[in-house]
């Protein structure tokens, strides 16, 4: 049995002041809840007020994008070691908005993932594709050649704290969503790809999250497909109450 991983990715909201509030009214929701891997995303900003108020809990703090460089002139950016020193330990590796809006690169994502999974941390690696290529039938093409450049140069030893989350692009903030069949379907593509790369027993074990408008009402849908090990929230992770119900799938 993979457990599952349910992340929150509140991507550009949130100030320290409102990570502290939301950690006070959230922690006492989820309370004893050991089922699920269950992990925070907020902007690098509030990385430090997270982990104080998540502290003895079972909420793990994640980041939303790494270099791959230890260190050096890369105004913006943020290194593994400075992660690592916080007390992070997950972090996530080409969101499709870095691609779309900060030219995030195929070969990019391979750097950042590669640099991530060396330094111990769990990487939450994602691919999917745009509506344009939806419609063209060219889903599973677009996910192959995703998996294969992000996997590039990396060894299934290295590979151990991987975990990839599908993320159809024309769902994501549009309030569509993949019907758990369709995700379901490019799931398996996926670990398909992974078992090429990686060997039949690393992609069994490997933990597949979908993203794409996932909230309460469809959290239970999706969950319930086998090949479906978790998701990557966005605007429903904003909220207490709403995160705290899709924990309750």
């Amino acid at each position: 049995m993979r457990k599952k991983l349910i992340a929150a990715n509140w991507k550009m909201y949130k100030t320290p002041e409102q990570t502290g509030e939301f950690f006070r009214d959230f922690l006492p929701l989820v309370s004893g809840h050991d089922r699920d891997e269950i992990v925070v995303c907020p902007p690098d900003i509030d990385l430090a007020t997270a982990l104080s108020a998540a502290k003895g809990s079972s909420v793990a703090i994640g980041a939303q994008n790494v270099h791959w460089k230890a260190e050096g002139a890369f105004t913006g950016e943020t290194s593994t070691a400075m992660l690592l020193a916080l007390g992070v330990t997950h972090v996530i590796v080409g969101h499709s908005e870095r691609r779309q809006y900060f030219c995030e690169s195929d070969d990019t994502v391979n750097l950042r993932l590669k640099t991530a999974l060396e330094a111990g941390l769990i990487a939450i690696c994602c691919v999917g594709e745009v509506l344009e290529e939806r419609e063209a039938g060219l889903t599973d093409d677009v996910l192959r050649r995703q998996c294969v450049r992000a996997f590039h140069a990396i060894s299934a030893k290295k590979a151990a704290k991987l975990v990839v989350a599908y993320e159809p692009v024309w769902a994501i903030g549009t309030g569509k969503t993949a019907t758990p069949e369709l995700a379901a379907e490019a799931h398996a593509v996926i670990r398909s790809e992974a078992t090429e790369v990686f060997g039949e027993a690393f992609a069994s074990q490997l933990r597949i999250l979908y993203g794409g408008s996932v909230k309460p009402e469809n959290a239970s849908s999706l969950m319930a497909q086998e090949e479906i090990d978790g998701a990557l929230v966005g605007g429903a992770s904003l909220d207490p109450k709403s995160f705290a119900a899709i924990l309750k799938y």
